[in-house]
């Protein structure tokens, strides 16, 4: 279907300052979005706070404000402009918590501004945690035992039927902010009034413990004729109880059987359907008991996620700027994939390399700020590295970190006893530990009880400690690049980007005859040339 004709103005919200939970990739995603609506003939109008971004350059969209995000702001704003629609997936959490409160508040209709993308029904549906597990229920996915409260005397009697520990998760937050495990009543009420706090509905969802779960994250796209593709699946090494944007993350998943991971993916698309995500693409976070293979769904972010980031520069897939042409008309059959020229936006990309994303902390700054790694994201941002094996992607990420780190170093000085304590403990550098546990004998089904690793990532760890890490980074041996192009190699990738590897021919030097060229030499990295 064409691109929609009754529409001419757009209003983008952007994601306003840089937090701990929501930062520059969603000024990859808003950039992308007013990209893609300019070269569609739209009338783009941006409002963020921060100026200190791309989105807000004068040249990406056709009137920009930096202003406040705020209700009396941007509802200032939609008088003065009188946009036709507002596109609110593509700015974090801040954009979609402020287009639910200019629909509930009248201003939208007053305006007569179309919301784009995600319905109000479907944000509150998929932000509202007491909506959303009626949703998964309805569709017949299982969820953790959990309650909805609003008050600590509710609270306290949730607790009572779910137990010790338990999860604390307010509602329509960002980065799991307010949220915390409770171990006993000692710091059980100080954290229901921090959650409540941070919700702005006042709303909990008190949840069994699931910690030591496996965890898994799929990025879903859907269109206005109901079809939808998985873009990517994304694994978590550390297990559940620690946010993902502050776990070690890899893609594609790399532990479940197909099997699993097909159940998983049904599962995915039942529930963005279910939720009325009518254009766009969807983040849906799933655990897995190691015990007995059981999925019980976490949540859903109803809009692009910083995990949605990492699955675009994972896969190649532009998300952000094909999320905002479904958002005006367009199907995923309509449009091409700007890499192969072949293939269009329904052709579920496919990876031959693994990706390894690492967070990155800096609790030197926060010097009050614990170190323990919990359902509240702390990190700051994280370092993405792509390779053949997940062992040489694991040793770059590491490297990129630029904290010093070679790889998986030794820890002089570390007794068996204090390797054993810091297993238990999950912090920023755990990974350190569990290189030196092996290094000091320790075995895999040990380091297993002690962290909930899953053991596949285990033995992987073990045998770069047992190999050594130059092995895997031998300088001596030859340099060559690899393609991101979605589709495996099985299209001729006209613009795809690169990664370095070691020991493989060139895939353009290979292809030379289609035009492509990558020149290289052992100094500095030249320049790929179409």
């Amino acid at each position: 279907m064409p691109r929609r004709s009754d529409i001419h103005k757009i209003l983008l919200i952007g994601s306003g300052p840089i937090v701990i939970g929501q930062g520059c990739e969603f000024d990859y995603s808003g950039t992308q979005a007013c990209k893609a609506l300019k070269e569609e003939g739209y009338e783009v109008v941006l409002i963020n706070s921060n100026p200190a971004t791309i989105m807000t350059d004068p040249e990406v969209a056709d009137r920009t404000y930096i202003e406040p995000l705020t209700f009396e702001y941007v509802s200032k704003l939609i008088e003065l402009e009188r946009p036709d629609a507002l596109l609110p997936t593509l700015g974090g959490q801040t954009a979609l918590n402020l287009a639910v409160k200019l629909a509930e508040e009248g201003v939208l209709k007053k305006y007569n501004v179309e919301m784009l993308g995600a319905s109000l029904e479907a944000i509150k549906k998929a932000e509202d945690r007491e909506l959303f597990k009626a949703a998964m229920k309805k569709i017949g996915l299982d969820v953790p035992k959990s309650m909805t409260v609003t008050s600590h005397e509710e609270a306290r009697v949730a607790v009572k039927a779910l137990g010790y520990p338990i999860i604390i998760r307010p509602a329509f937050t960002l980065g799991g902010s307010g949220g915390n495990i409770s171990y006993s009543e000692e710091d059980f009420e100080r954290m229901v009034e921090s959650g409540l706090i941070a919700s702005p509905i006042r709303q909990l969802l008190l949840e069994e413990s699931i910690l030591g779960w496996k965890e898994f994250e799929l990025e879903v796209m859907r269109d206005k004729k109901d079809n939808v593709v998985i873009i990517c699946s994304i694994e978590n090494l550390d297990p559940m109880g620690i946010h993902t944007g502050d776990s070690i993350t890899v893609a594609p998943q790399q532990t479940l059987t197909d099997r699993e991971y097909q159940v998983m993916r049904d599962a995915s698309i039942k529930v963005i359907r279910e939720i009325g995500v009518d254009t766009g693409g969807s983040n849906i976070q799933f655990g897995v008991d190691p015990k007995n293979g059981r999925q019980v769904v976490i949540e859903m972010n109803p809009r692009v996620s910083r995990s949605s980031s990492l699955a675009s520069k994972a896969t190649g897939f532009p998300i952000a700027k094909i999320a905002a042409k479904l958002a005006i008309g367009y199907t995923l059959d309509e449009l091409p994939n700007d890499i192969t020229k072949e293939t269009m936006a329904a052709f579920e990309p496919t990876i031959d390399y693994v990706v390894t994303k690492i967070p990155r902390f800096a609790f030197e700054k926060f010097p009050h700020t614990s170190p323990m790694l919990t359902t509240q994201m702390k990190s700051v941002g994280e370092a993405m590295a792509i390779g053949r094996t997940f062992e040489e992607s694991l040793l770059k990420a590491l490297r990129s970190l630029e904290c010093g780190w070679k790889g998986l170093d030794p820890i002089a000085g570390a007794s068996p006893g204090e390797v054993m304590k810091r297993l238990r403990e999950p912090t920023p550098d755990r990974i350190l530990w569990v290189g030196e546990a092996f290094r000091q004998g320790i075995g895999v089904e040990e380091v297993y009880e002690l962290t909930k690793i899953d053991p596949w990532f285990l033995h992987k760890i073990s045998a770069i400690v047992k190999t050594g890490d130059t092995h895997f980074q031998k300088s001596s041996c030859p340099r060559s690049f690899r393609t991101v192009d979605t589709c495996a190699a099985e299209f001729i990738a006209y613009t795809p980007y690169f990664y370095s590897t070691i020991g493989e021919e060139d895939d353009l030097l290979a292809r030379g005859t289609q035009g492509l060229w990558l020149f290289w030499a052992p100094a500095p990295i030249a320049s790929a040339r179409g």
